[in-house]
């Protein structure tokens, strides 16, 4: 533990110790008597000394003491009961503050600094030995009163979390403290009667990243537009940055992002927002993206136990997770073993006699007649008992219909497969309910074609026959694998279906793994009729959407058979506008008409569109919106992969921007748009099993593979020309239709035979190359560039405001520039704390640029005492009013940025008459009201502009 360095020993007294460790600053000593032999006298005296005392006066057997050179006098400033204890205080120090020192010239400044860090370190680890800063009111409350104290921010402004820390500036060090608040990172010290305030709002950091500079190996840089600051020297690094990170994605995608961006429950009101809430953020996005769940999904709980997994015939250890409508399985091992289990498919869930062999068992049980055991979990009793309650309310939410109709094995055509934790395998089962079964479905189905589109492709007599046995044979080997991990979405997961689907998933099973592997079975078993009701609602309207939807229906895969027709158009139409109903704040985006049509190929109808769901809203989050924002933050991503992964290249391409816009329809469109579609659908298989991670890692072996033309290149058209010819000539020898190339395809014209690269052997270069990328890892990327996107068009917006005002203004663009980063700052500060806010108020991406911030008659009022050449004393706030009403023309009582700089521009720049002539108009309506006793008084309206 650290100790207040306040005793100070001199030099001649240090002999009841030995030194087993020293540097220029600190030495660490073992008490003599301890780890010793009995041969020497004074071990034993002190050893005897030591037993004797009673425990609280025990001096512990290891320190370390601060020593400054040239000085007789020494300060202990750490102590431990064992080596490995003080050998960790040891580490520390060298790493964090040893090279440090170094930049201090007076050794009272190093003795200083030194015991300052180390009591910071102490007050931190108390605050911290609890789970949860608010569990210590006492303490919390102690930093909050300083925090207000010294930051001076309303009420409104809730402290999350403190830290002790140091700042770094030049290359000298400034113990303090970190606050980290919903809006506002703030530092805070007072060292050798210096004090140094840091107030950086979370909308201006442009990067937030752990970098290590020449004295330190780790520490978080923040990067704002004109300053870059380094702090380091954390009790616990990761925390604070994981800390970091969640506050500053929040709060961006809260005020600049909220075009599409819903706020979990618990943060929706930022006032209440805690370190506790934020950590669960964490936990339930990653579980979701891990499990790609909906987003509704919420998480309960997260405990270490075993599965049983009859295939490898042992208990597998993991993690169980536990949530609304879910219980999942993640190995230890990455790719060993997942499981979902939707609770909707859940029958019992029992506890099992406690024995030496099976600690703590549980016996899942779902309706394909097949259990999971899990053994070796704590607080049993609890999360049996939650998982009990959400499984009566799952039940009750979405009722289980039971098909009795036989199948050809004797059970119920709701079974798929049945096997038991030592059993042997059973026989190959059928993929697909009873034929009476399917034949009822068709006579229920609303839609006038409910199958498939594949009926529609030319014949598979074209097809060499060897395409046909490989075909066949892909099936034998799904047949072996459902039997023995299972045919539901409750199966097994692991890293042999992983190389099955990358070999490519047959024709006749394609659509149903689709379903299973995101999920979206769920989806569409819990909403019966749904789909159904939405066409109906939708079909006939016209809007701006529709007229999109129209306009794109003969685009989608116009070289594919199925779409030659209005049978095929007509199902494309009426799943993209029942998605348009269900989700307005998508819509229709390009690109979904192309996704659609390949989800029509496999699915029936009401499937695809409950596939398009699972795309759109969880496993593509983002995508598909006004500003494609998730995109971008995966295109930034690629990037960094690009850098990591093919240094050569990225080295090449200076600038890999003139890659992204090459890859981007890769994301958007899953590769369907720009490569063969018998190839493409490959791509799918993957994407639809490992998720987004396929499309990274497909991307980077496209890019391996034309790395030495790449690097050749002269200039982005040469790349692009490279790029699109590879991809054009990706083909699929297992294929058993005929080629259909994409409709975007480039070079179908080559003078001389080009070299064809099998798809099958390109995505397991993939999976070998690249495949490394945990979901944890991509995430964190995620949250990392969606900072520097989101800035990106922040900056892109100012630009375009400046570019229409800078020609009508006689102010400089520089004093331009900085107004307009205050006239921005006056309407963040009001989306900080005033809640609830009116809806004008809200930063809208979707709005013409120069509309995008607006501010009322009080955020102006401050701006104009701080900026306008005409104030005047008391009547500053008077003039002020006027000039607001003179200038909201519209009467929504808010002003635009142009309104602004041009009512500032004839304050400074205008010629004398202009000056008068709007001096004059403030003193006249609409500056001045005039009461109407037509309305009510002290309301909007009852008073009224009355024209001159």
């Amino acid at each position: 533990m650290w100790l207040k360095p306040e005793e100070v020993l001199l030099k001649n007294a240090l002999k009841l110790w030995v030194t087993q460790k020293s540097s220029c600053y600190f030495v660490l000593q073992r008490r003599r008597g301890h780890g010793e032999g009995g041969g020497r006298l004074t071990g034993r005296l002190v050893g005897a000394l030591d037993a004797v005392l009673d425990s609280s006066a025990r001096v512990a057997p290891f320190r370390i003491l601060l020593q400054v050179p040239g000085s007789q006098v020494y300060s202990p400033i750490a102590c431990g009961a064992t080596l490995e204890e003080i050998n960790q205080h040891w580490d520390w120090l060298e790493q964090n503050l040893l090279h440090t020192l170094s930049v201090f010239d007076n050794k009272d400044d190093i003795a200083s600094f030194v015991k300052g860090k180390v009591k910071a370190l102490i007050a931190e680890e108390t605050s911290s030995r609890l789970a949860e800063q608010e569990e210590e009111p006492e303490k919390f409350r102690e930093a909050l009163v300083k925090f207000e104290a010294r930051f001076n921010f309303p009420e409104a402004e809730k402290l999350v979390a403190y830290y002790s820390c140091c700042c770094w500036k030049g290359r000298v060090p400034r113990q303090g403290w970190l606050y980290l608040s919903i809006n506002h990172l703030c530092f805070y010290s007072f060292f050798l009667g210096k004090e140094l305030k840091l107030v950086i709002p979370w909308v201006d950091i442009l990067k937030l990243e752990r970098t290590s500079n020449v004295f330190l190996t780790d520490t978080i840089r923040i990067t704002t537009q004109n300053k870059e600051r380094d702090f380091s020297m954390f009790l616990n690094l990761d925390e604070v940055f994981k800390m970091m990170e969640q506050l500053a994605d929040v709060t961006l995608r809260r005020l600049l992002d909220n075009e599409v961006f819903d706020l979990d429950p618990d943060l929706q009101e930022p006032s209440q927002i805690t370190k506790r809430d934020l950590e669960a953020r964490a936990q339930n996005e990653f579980f979701r993206a891990f499990f790609r769940l909906p987003r509704k999904e919420r998480l309960h709980a997260v405990v270490d136990c075993s599965l049983w997994t009859p295939f490898s015939r042992c208990h597998t250890a993991g993690r169980m997770f536990t949530s609304d409508s879910y219980i999942c399985f993640a190995s230890r091992e990455d790719g060993c073993c997942n499981v979902v289990l939707p609770l909707r498919e859940v029958v019992s869930i029992e506890k099992m006699e406690d024995t030496s062999l099976l600690p703590n068992p549980i016996i899942v049980s779902i309706r394909s007649k097949m259990a999971f055991q899990f053994i070796e979990l704590k607080d049993r009793e609890n999360l049996v008992e939650g998982l009990l309650v959400r499984l009566k309310q799952a039940h009750a939410n979405h009722p289980v219909h039971y098909d009795s109709s036989p199948s050809d094995d004797g059970m119920t055509s709701s079974v798929f497969y049945s096997t038991s934790m030592c059993s042997d395998k059973f026989g190959d089962l059928e993929m697909v309910s009873s034929q009476n079964g399917e034949e009822r479905e068709k006579e229920k189905s609303p839609l006038p074609h409910p199958e498939p589109l594949t009926v529609f492709q030319q014949s598979g007599s074209q097809s060499p026959d060897s395409r046909l046995s490989r075909e066949q044979i892909k099936i034998s080997l799904w047949n072996d694998h459902f039997v023995e991990y299972g045919r539901t979405v409750c199966m097994f997961r692991t890293e042999k279906i992983r190389k099955l689907v990358a070999m490519g998933i047959p024709e006749s099973l394609r659509g149903k793994l689709w379903l299973l592997f995101s999920d979206a079975v769920t989806d569409l078993a819990s909403h019966p009729g749904y789909y159904g009701n939405l066409v109906e609602q939708s079909l006939g309207r016209c809007c701006l959407v529709t007229d999109e939807i129209e306009r794109d229906l003969h685009r989608s895969l116009p070289e594919h058979p199925a779409f030659q027709n209005e049978t095929g158009i007509a199902a494309l139409r009426r799943v993209l506008t029942a998605y348009a109903h269900r989700n307005p704040k998508i819509g229709y985006c390009q690109s979904m008409n192309i996704l659609t049509s390949v989800l029509l190929l496999y699915a029936k109808e009401e499937e695809a569109f409950w596939l398009l769901v699972a795309v759109c809203e969880r496993m593509l989050p983002d995508y598909f919106n006004h500003r494609v924002i998730g995109a971008q933050v995966d295109q930034s991503v690629f990037e960094e992969l690009i850098k990591e992964h093919l240094p050569e290249l990225a080295e090449h391409m200076n600038d890999l921007s003139a890659l992204a816009s090459i890859s981007l329809s890769w994301f958007l469109t899953l590769f369907l748009s720009i490569m063969p579609l018998e190839s493409a659908v490959n791509v799918v298989d993957c994407f639809f099993y490992d998720g987004i991670k396929a499309i990274f890692q497909l991307g980077l072996a496209v890019l391996e593979a034309n790395a030495e033309e790449l690097c050749s290149s002269k200039d982005d058209g040469q790349a692009l020309m490279i790029l699109s010819r590879f991809l054009d000539h990706i083909k699929n020898e297992d294929s058993p239709g005929p080629p259909i190339g994409s409709h975007h395809a480039f070079f179908s014209d080559d003078q001389e035979p080009y070299p064809v690269t099998d798809i099958a052997d390109l995505i397991r270069d993939s999976y070998e190359k690249f495949g490394n990328q945990s979901v944890e890892q991509i995430e964190h990327l995620r949250c990392k560039h969606r900072i520097r996107v989101l800035q990106g068009h922040e900056d892109t917006t100012k630009q375009n405001v400046l570019r229409v005002v800078i020609p009508e203004v006689s102010i400089l663009p520089e004093d331009l520039d900085e107004l307009y980063d205050l006239f921005k700052r006056a309407h963040m500060m009001s989306c900080y704390w005033e809640h609830p806010r009116p809806m004008p108020l809200r930063h809208d991406p979707s709005r013409p640029y120069a509309e995008q911030y607006r501010i009322d008659a009080r955020q102006f009022a401050h701006l104009f005492q701080l900026v306008s050449p005409w104030t005047c004393g008391v009547h500053t706030e008077i003039l002020a009013e006027r000039t607001f009403r003179l200038l909201d023309d519209n009467m929504d009582q808010l002003m635009e940025f142009k309104a602004f700089v041009s009512c500032l521009d004839i304050m400074y720049n205008g010629e004398m008459n202009e000056k008068i002539k709007l001096l004059y108009r403030l003193h006249i309506p609409p500056g001045v009201w005039v009461f109407c006793p037509m309305c009510m008084p002290g309301t909007c309206r009852g008073q009224r502009k009355v024209s001159s």
